[in-house]
């Protein structure tokens, strides 16, 4: 909300006679929880646990007790955001801080759990998560293996007594990946997180040695699923350890805000993320938009905090801004984001009027 009321401030600077709409949209990353819950009229919980670098934190969680429902937002316990930047390697990091709020959820009595996994700062396979959980995993020599860049030497897990938490896990996903290969969690999305062109190999080596080991356990292979590379293989670890499904987080939103009425009303739409990319375009909820837009003949707008621009955005978007370098560096586009995006729009709008 805070970066559309941004990008409304500039536009009407610029066009100050439009009408403009704000309608949040998240596909399940960061504003995720606060954004379904407040649709759900869910209410806030707070519970303690640690995020991907093991430091305590108290978490926030949604309840809604009519339909005995769960909101979680992964974001908000073991994602990129709340770590200082560039202080851990990804290898340092995992998904145990979030086992750990599932596991007080389903204490709760949720029948139901929506789990957000966007913006995470881990690329474990969830393997955190299930330790949490219960799961253990040994090396050939029996070893109990406690960090998951160690998972290369897996060769045996042994599950709980009860896996699925749940009756119904749904993972609110923002794209598609596979669990591994050239569009898997390591490749994608891992430089992003912190992954080196050296620590690659030894990255997919463990995602490897993982999902083959649990995907013969539990006799489904979960890593060919749509959406298990999602998050650094969160995915994967949510629907191998609690029989989690995938749904688009963008499809879970657009359905519940009506999203095809507002873009009916709309004579231009506006959206974006803080880096348009190749990878917007693979279920991410600013391509979905942008490709909804396609469909019915709407214009649409993209703005950024930077910008890698291919062909293919450049013909889903009418015009496409980046705050960086255009307009300022990096660590001030961070630090003053909403100043930055409130000058962008306004760039936008006039260049609109010409």
């Amino acid at each position: 909300m805070e970066a559309a009321r941004a990008i409304q401030n500039g536009w009407k600077k610029g066009r100050p006679n439009d009408e403009v709409r704000l309608l949040p949209i998240c596909d399940g990353g960061d504003g995720f929880g606060e954004t379904l819950a407040d649709i759900e009229q869910a209410k806030a919980m707070i519970c303690q646990t640690i995020d991907a670098a093991h430091r305590p934190i108290s978490a926030t969680w949604w309840w809604q007790e009519k339909h005995k429902l769960a909101i979680v937002e992964s974001a908000g316990i073991i994602g990129l955001a709340q770590l200082p930047p560039e202080k851990y390697h990804p290898f340092e990091l995992d998904t145990f801080g979030l086992g750990t709020v599932l596991e007080e959820i389903s204490q709760h009595g949720a029948r139901t759990c929506v789990v957000g996994i966007g913006g995470s700062a881990t690329n474990d396979g969830g393997f955190g998560m299930a330790r949490a959980l219960g799961w253990k995993f040994y090396s050939e020599d029996e070893s109990e293996i406690s960090a998951w860049n160690q998972l290369d030497k897996v060769s045996s897990v042994v599950g709980p007594e009860r896996s699925h938490l749940f009756e119904n896990c749904i993972i609110a996903s923002d794209v598609e990946n596979l669990l591994l290969g050239k569009e898997g969690a390591s490749r994608i999305y891992g430089p992003q997180k912190g992954l080196k062109p050296d620590d690659m190999q030894k990255s997919e080596a463990c995602l490897e040695a993982l999902s083959a080991t649990v995907d013969a356990f539990v006799n489904h292979r979960w890593s060919l699923e749509p959406g298990s590379g999602a998050a650094g293989g969160l995915g994967y670890g949510l629907m191998a350890f609690l029989g989690g499904k995938a749904q688009s987080g963008f499809d879970l939103f657009a359905k519940r805000v009506s999203l095809s009425n507002q873009l009916d009303w709309a004579d231009l739409v506006i959206t974006g993320e803080g880096s348009l990319d190749p990878s917007s375009l693979m279920g991410k909820g600013v391509g979905s938009i942008a490709q909804e837009c396609a469909k019915i003949g709407k214009n649409c707008i993209g703005v950024a905090g930077k910008a890698n621009i291919t062909k293919e955005l450049s013909h889903l978007f009418q015009n496409i801004y980046a705050i960086t370098p255009h307009f300022t560096d990096p660590q001030s586009a961070q630090s003053s984001a909403p100043k930055w995006l409130t000058l962008l729009a306004e760039k936008a709008s006039k260049d609109i009027q010409s």
